[in-house]
């Protein structure tokens, strides 16, 4: 018996409890308990390159137990505070259309352009949502994965959010808590003007250098693969079945194709990285700049359909970059948005329990 709130056992506690009552007073120990548990802050994915919002959910078809939404779960965030920015394969021909920019071709266009600006348009509309639907109580965190980390740095811009209709500035820290990303391209190559996109992430890095905000409060945490030595060779030992399917398709071997993306990323493809972005890519001057040793850049082989479960969001390595932000953000689980509207009831619940626990 107890006279206390439910809320100040611990769960083996609570559950003993529990056992030993009828229904009536289990499903109102039940419900009180429920209404008591908690979640981190709301999360917002923000796609790579090429990649759709159901990539996070259920890659490559797979169960959605594998996609990073349910790995954060199993992490104590709640699902229903976990979104991905709206984006479909298809979108990502809408890059083409800064071919209308001139910025384009004189290789200083902005991410705010045709090429890009829809995409950041889209980031910033699910982080607002995903802010409203908590309530305004708790700031996001950002996760970008690839692209969609220089990306998310464009949406933050200089630290203005954006500016209401009465003159009201909405800061970007009102919004972000943290941006953590995860084999992001964060520097244009060494010779700029190969750059693909163009001049945007010119822009945004030269813009926005490094951790930008640091100043505001906003935490950058950015993590990088070590699994990939880019090698050139056409002759090399086959270790994979993604090997394999690259010796077939005339492009050797999964360290020639890394030669190839790292070449195209930073000028010099006898780097080591994820298997698409240099290690060294992926850090920011003043972040804290993780790496893992033996990660690779997403939920495929590079340019394959073969799933690993050795990328950034797998449940084998979250846990090898996760504490680390939450320590940085110092991150403590708050009341989760999807049990609100017992929230009223908690309290009253709470009285009603210590009535009937008496009898």
């Amino acid at each position: 018996k107890t006279t206390t709130s439910i809320h100040s056992y611990k769960p083996i506690a609570v559950l003993t409890l529990m056992s030993s009552m009828s229904f009536p007073k289990y499903l109102i120990c039940l419900l009180v308990f429920l209404s008591g548990c908690s979640a981190y802050c709301p999360v917002v994915i923000c796609p790579g390159f090429g990649n759709d919002m159901v990539d996070y959910d259920t890659p490559l078809g797979q169960s959605s137990e594998v996609g990073l939404r349910s790995v954060l779960g199993r992490r104590g965030f709640d699902l229903d505070a976990v979104s991905t920015v709206p984006v479909k394969r298809g979108d990502w021909v809408r890059v083409a259309g800064g071919l209308i920019d001139p910025g384009f071709y004189r290789g200083d266009a902005r991410p705010s352009g045709p090429g890009y600006g829809w995409y950041v348009d889209r980031l910033k509309r699910e982080v607002d949502l995903a802010y409203e639907a908590g309530g305004g109580e708790e700031r996001v965190m950002l996760i970008g994965h690839s692209a969609g980390g220089w990306l998310a740095r464009a949406a933050m811009s200089d630290g203005t959010w954006r500016t209401e209709e009465d003159g009201t500035v909405v800061k970007t820290s009102d919004r972000v808590r943290c941006l953590v990303t995860l084999g992001a391209i964060h520097k244009v190559p060494e010779d700029a003007s190969t750059c693909v996109t163009r001049g945007c992430l010119k822009y945004t890095d030269e813009s926005y250098p490094g951790a930008f905000l640091g100043k505001d409060g906003i935490k950058y945490i950015t993590v990088g693969g070590a699994a990939v030595t880019g090698d050139n060779r056409k002759e090399q030992d086959l270790a994979s079945e993604a090997d394999e399917l690259y010796a077939v398709r005339g492009e050797g071997s999964a360290a020639r194709v890394a030669f190839t993306s790292y070449l195209a990323v930073s000028g010099d493809g006898n780097r080591i990285g994820d298997g698409v972005v240099p290690l060294e890519w992926t850090k920011l001057e003043g972040a804290t700049n993780i790496q893992l040793e033996g990660v690779v850049h997403s939920i495929n082989e590079a340019g394959t359909t073969i799933p690993t479960d050795q990328w950034y969001g797998s449940e084998g390595v979250i846990d090898r970059w996760m504490p680390t932000v939450l320590e940085m953000t110092q991150l403590k689980k708050g009341p989760m948005r999807m049990l609100s509207p017992l929230a009223p009831l908690q309290e009253s619940l709470s009285k009603l329990l210590k009535e009937v626990t008496k009898q």
